[in-house]
């Protein structure tokens, strides 16, 4: 693959706006999202029809906001279900129980406070549907062989299962292409990174009868290494993890594993009487490892999820900053080929992003750490720190904070912005959440007070005065005032807080110099 040129305006002949290599979760939330925006795009992937395996199965609570907000949450938590408690076995014997992860009720601020667990391979499932929903399909079975890149854009050429080639250009590409990416090394991304653990690790999703479906069952203290089986949810297999202690050895159980070579290592390690194992769906062996692209745009090709950042499983990060990254890109692509947002607005995905991936691989790493130091749990208890919730951009130059004396601790630009229960004129409950849900950016007045200069107008920015006189919003309950403060919060469409102010002033400048030009 080539990949040269230098940035310049849009070719509007050009066949799509935005080309996406990889039809992973990566991808598909890319596509919604610009899907939902009116963004000419078009998503291939090699495969002939998506990921088969159960591999990121936790989706924290951060990610069930985005996907909220894009209209698939519904079915996120119709299919998953939460984390069961862990049942720890030495043998055959029953042990204990335990509870692997932090759990939290919901709050006003805080709708989706816990982990949802849900096969990989269903989540692309339900994306695919919400993509099919907003009229968008997938070109399966379609790998991108080549492209090279200029000033006005990137042409493509895509061959197909029958060998058939075609030519694609595009304003822009997105290489969501895995953790191997064709796109990252042909732009010649320097990916770096180093050894989490050197252990191989056996994970297969398989039909397995003799332990309950209750449980998340592990034996820590197995003869060989650990082993862990945990039901999957919307499907009768469970997901058997195997751990093999000696780093040399190298499993007889690969991706072409047989149901007698899993029965024979379960029954060696858990010592369980009567097991039985019927289809392997899915396979796969792995040693942990984290990794991070030296940069995430070159020109006008983005890397995103994998191809951009691996993580050890540890604390179920990956799938989650992914998604992220999906969510953060699809917005600025947006404002620049739909509202005039000056072209540098791109870059900040790149400044955003990294930081956030440094932060992440850090804690995944740290977890499996954890995990190692207790080796009699199997698991180190997860924290809320692995929610997602507490990530945030206040050192973007996307960010301002032009309020004077912000107490300790209070909601800052940059952040995460909440939710909190309202109603409108009506009586009826509308939540923060509902006002943000969409493409646009938001406006929340919470200075009680009628505006000292009036607001900037455009369709792509919404105001809501919460409280005060003519307000659009009534705080009964208090629990807005609670989670801002007071002042105006200008809410970017990827549900952080880009501005924080007390002057309306402020927020026209902002809208001009961002995002929303036209």
């Amino acid at each position: 693959m080539d990949a040269v040129g230098t940035v310049g305006t849009v070719d509007a002949a050009g066949d799509v706006e935005v080309l996406i290599a990889g039809a992973g979760p990566t991808g598909l939330v890319l596509a919604i999202d610009l899907a939902r925006r009116g963004i000419r795009h078009r998503i291939v992937e090699r495969s002939e029809r998506g990921f088969p395996g159960s591999r990121g199965v936790g989706i924290q609570p951060r990610t069930l906001e985005v996907l909220d907000d894009l209209g698939a949450v519904d079915a996120i938590r119709a299919a998953g279900g939460p984390c069961p408690l862990m049942q720890i076995w030495e043998g055959p014997e029953r042990v204990r129980e335990r509870d692997l992860v932090h759990r939290a009720a919901a709050g006003p601020a805080t709708p989706y406070p816990e982990l949802l667990m849900l096969p990989q391979w269903r989540t692309v499932e339900v994306l695919y549907g919400r993509l099919e929903d907003l009229g968008g399909t997938v070109d399966f079975s379609t790998e991108m062989t080549g492209f090279s890149q200029d000033g006005d854009g990137v042409t493509a050429t895509l061959r197909r299962a029958d060998g058939s080639e075609e030519t694609v250009r595009a304003g822009y590409l997105v290489g969501a292409d895995g953790g191997r990416s064709a796109v990252r090394k042909a732009l010649g991304v320097p990916f770096s990174g180093e050894p989490v653990d050197p252990r191989p690790v056996l994970i297969a999703d398989v039909a397995l009868e003799g332990v309950d479906r209750g449980h998340w069952h592990m034996w820590p203290k197995a003869d060989g290494g650990l082993l862990a089986a945990r039901p999957l949810e919307g499907a009768e297999t469970f997901q058997v993890i195997a751990r093999f202690e000696d780093v040399t050895y190298e499993p007889e159980v690969t991706r072409d594993a047989t149901p007698e070579a899993l029965l024979a290592l379960l029954e060696r390690r858990t010592g369980l009487p009567g097991l039985r194992v019927g289809e392997v769906t899915w396979a796969s062996v792995y040693r942990a490892r984290a990794a991070m692209a030296e940069r995430f745009r070159t020109g006008r090709v983005f890397l995103a999820g994998d191809a951009a950042h691996i993580h050890s499983p540890a604390g179920g990060q990956g799938l989650n900053t992914s998604v992220q990254d999906a969510y953060n890109l699809g917005w600025k692509l947006g404002a620049v080929l739909r509202h005039s947002a000056p072209e540098a607005l791109l870059d900040s995905y790149d400044t955003e992003r990294v930081r956030v991936a440094a932060d992440v691989l850090g804690l995944s790493t740290s977890v499996h750490a954890d995990d190692r130091a207790h080796p009699e749990d199997g698991l180190h208890r997860r924290g809320p720190e692995t929610l997602q919730l507490s990530l945030h951009y206040r050192e973007s130059p996307l960010t301002r904070e032009a309020r004077r004396d912000v107490p300790e601790g209070a909601l800052r630009a940059g952040d995460r912005a909440p939710d909190a229960p309202c109603v409108d004129a009506s009586g009826a409950e509308v939540r923060l959440f509902d006002a943000f849900r969409g493409p646009h950016f938001t406006l929340l007045d919470l200075t009680g007070e009628p505006p000292r200069q009036p607001l900037p107008a455009t369709p792509w920015l919404r105001t809501y005065r919460v409280g005060g006189p003519e307000a659009d919003l009534h705080d009964a309950g208090g629990h807005a005032k609670t989670a801002y403060g007071s002042g105006l919060f200008l809410i970017r469409p990827d549900g952080y807080v880009g501005l924080a102010t007390d002057e309306a002033g402020d927020v026209a400048a902002y809208v001009r110099a961002v995002a929303v030009a036209g």
